[in-house]
């Protein structure tokens, strides 16, 4: 695969971490909303985010089938006491996470502002996801984040940051559904961004899940990214990081680290490249984000992730199975296994488990010659589903969203919902002082009605 061919969301997503590389500061300021990186370290995200506001909060952690040790926080009820029931009566809600950051980017905002909080004052038991690698879920069971063995390639399976978003979908997120699931025995509510809407996709597509879903929101979904398209494309797809970082044995893909920081050197010398304007430039114009909403998200970010995460959510942008200069022969496809698939069409926005980029491995580990494609036509047609996007949008493009809606062309007409909010881009949905208005309010109608 061509660097030239291939815009890399793993060097938009680091671009994106690494924006306050040049201000020279990662720790979190003091103030009403945002708290010192060392005491949040120590005293946990309820503590230092939730608490202090009033809120109950309850730090768990579960353990995945692979040995993973995953933080999650609970905020059980609202600031006033029964409004919504007391218990297990309450509905849970699962919020998951985007990749390079935790789930203390959902509590950066205000409580009056930010989704968590919002859904815990309106009655819902609301539980907090952390992705293995991120700070709260850096341990195992027998493996060591800090001894990286190069074994990307060779996925022995004794290494902590051998996985990909594969792993996300069919791990952690079955761990944290199970362990929701005991504690309430209710059904869930699921709200994903960004990389959280692609893994529950991959999830839900494989009828996991299927038992303890109530309804999925997706925002700003990522399935589908072939139109994905920012200021810095060129730049980026010449470095294609995610390569770059497999190749040269860069496990622990650590924006905080040197190489990212010599990478993003590289890339501000390039003509044209705005270092003061990244976040734009990335994610499409943020409509409405105060200055200290941005100052904290970027503080917040990054947290670390795999490099193999990265390589397979480069993957997800654009798979070739053969060369092919002119593009000719694109089409799209939901489902089809890749074997299927003539070997000189350019598949366009194809969503599949890992590629290890080696027949023989794939054969090894897959029993085919190429990954398995998600086919996330399989969900089941009556889930209830909302789906909002943003006009704005650099990352999760409209065309993408449409696609990926073309592949739930048959699910119940009445069970999707989707939102089109013009001015959006892609931190908005999380961030914007407006959300609860625009978005947030339309996920507890949405919640409402599937009482």
């Amino acid at each position: 695969m061509a660097p030239t061919q291939l815009l890399s969301l793993a060097s938009l997503s680091l671009l994106l971490a690494m924006v306050v590389e040049p201000r020279g500061s990662y720790g979190l300021t003091t103030g009403p909303f945002g708290l010192n990186d060392d005491a949040l370290e120590v005293n946990g995200i309820c503590a230092t985010s939730v608490t202090i506001y009033g809120y109950k909060c309850e730090e768990h952690l579960v353990q995945t089938d692979d040995g993973y040790i995953l933080s999650m926080q609970r905020i059980p009820e609202g600031l006033a006491e029964g409004n919504g029931g007391a218990g297990n009566t309450k509905q849970p809600v699962l919020i998951q996470h985007g990749v390079l950051v935790d789930g203390m980017t959902w509590l950066l905002n205000s409580p009056d502002e930010n989704l968590p909080m919002i859904l815990a004052d309106n009655g819902f038991d609301v539980w907090i996801a952390n992705t293995r690698g991120t700070r709260f879920s850096r341990t195992h069971v027998s493996l060591d984040p800090s001894q990286s063995v190069f074994l990307l390639y060779l996925s022995s399976g004794f290494e902590f940051w051998d996985w990909s978003w594969d792993e996300l979908a069919s791990f952690d997120l079955s761990a944290v559904f199970d362990l929701v699931f005991n504690q309430t025995q209710q059904k869930i509510h699921y709200i994903g961004h960004s990389q959280g809407t692609l893994i529950g996709l991959a999830s839900f597509s494989g009828g996991h899940q299927a038992d303890t879903l109530k309804s999925a929101v997706f925002l700003s979904p990522i399935a589908y990214l072939s139109h994905m398209s920012t200021t810095l494309g060129a730049a980026a797809a010449k470095a294609f990081v995610g390569e770059i970082t497999a190749w040269t044995g860069i496990i622990e893909f650590n924006p905080k680290g040197q190489q990212a920081a010599t990478f993003l050197r590289t890339l501000c010398s390039y003509p044209g490249v705005d270092c003061d304007d990244l976040l734009t430039a990335i994610t499409g114009k943020n409509c409405c984000l105060n200055a200290s909403a941005v100052e904290l998200f970027l503080k917040n970010a990054p947290q670390s992730t795999s490099s193999k995460n990265m390589v397979h959510l480069s993957q997800t942008l654009e798979s070739v199975r053969e060369n092919d200069e002119n593009n000719s022969d694109r089409i799209m496809i939901c489902k089809a296994a890749w074997e299927d698939v003539p070997e000189h069409v350019v598949r366009d926005g194809v969503m599949a488990k890992y590629n290890y980029d080696r027949p023989d491995y794939n054969l090894k580990y897959y029993g085919t010659i190429s990954p398995p494609v998600y086919d996330i036509s399989n969900i089941t047609h009556d889930l209830p589903i909302f789906i909002s996007y943003g006009g704005q949008d650099a990352l999760s493009d409209v065309k993408d969203v449409q696609q990926l809606l073309d592949c739930l062309k048959n699910h119940d007409a009445d069970k999707l919902t989707t939102q089109f909010i013009n001015e959006f881009a892609h931190v908005d949905f999380i961030m914007a002082a407006n959300a609860k208005d625009i978005v947030y309010n339309q996920i507890l109608q949405f919640f409402q009605n599937q009482q």
